[in-house]
């Protein structure tokens, strides 16, 4: 028979010696590695009491953004949801009616703004593409949860809560 690679090793078959049929240097050398971890700092975060720290440039779930003056900043040209690779994205356009210019920015708006996270890769690339910067990635991680309905983020989910007037005239 031709040999493959020279790997081959020649197994000792010589009887054990006595210590070493009473396992008295395996358990030794066990028990050495045992007390060796025992000291060694734990690489375990215990949850709720600790945190883990997060990267600087860390992904979270997406937000859509408002203006200073509390307007929707996106205006549907639908960059974001042609950058993103896992088409994650979908949106409607809809035409800004007369009196609702302190509601949207600009004439055309997202009458409908989805996002199905268990397709996202949370690449940023929405965020890059967006020209008005109404799309950004968080630092908020996205929650665990039980059905698959709940994973697809619609408009009213991501948006910012409009801030409220203190006019107390």
């Amino acid at each position: 028979m031709q040999k493959l690679t020279n790997r081959a090793v020649k197994i000792d078959r010589s009887p054990m010696t006595f210590g070493e049929r009473i396992y008295l240097p395996g358990l030794a050398k066990g028990l050495g590695i045992t007390l060796g971890h025992i000291f060694k700092k734990t690489a375990t975060t215990r949850y709720p009491e600790q945190k883990r720290p997060f990267s600087p440039v860390f992904r979270g779930l997406h937000v859509l953004n408002r203006d200073e003056n509390g307007a929707e900043r996106c205006t549907a040209c639908g960059l974001c949801a042609l950058a993103c690779p896992a088409e994650a994205i979908t949106m409607e356009a809809a035409e800004r009616k007369p009196g609702e210019e302190h509601l949207y920015r600009e004439e055309k708006y997202a009458a409908k703004y989805e996002i199905n996270m268990l397709r996202c890769i949370f690449c940023g690339f929405c965020e890059d593409a967006c020209p008005k910067d109404a799309v950004y990635l968080s630092e908020t991680v996205m929650p665990a949860n039980y059905t698959r309905a709940s994973f697809i983020y619609k408009k009213e989910d991501l948006l910012i809560p409009e801030p409220k007037n203190n006019d107390n005239k």
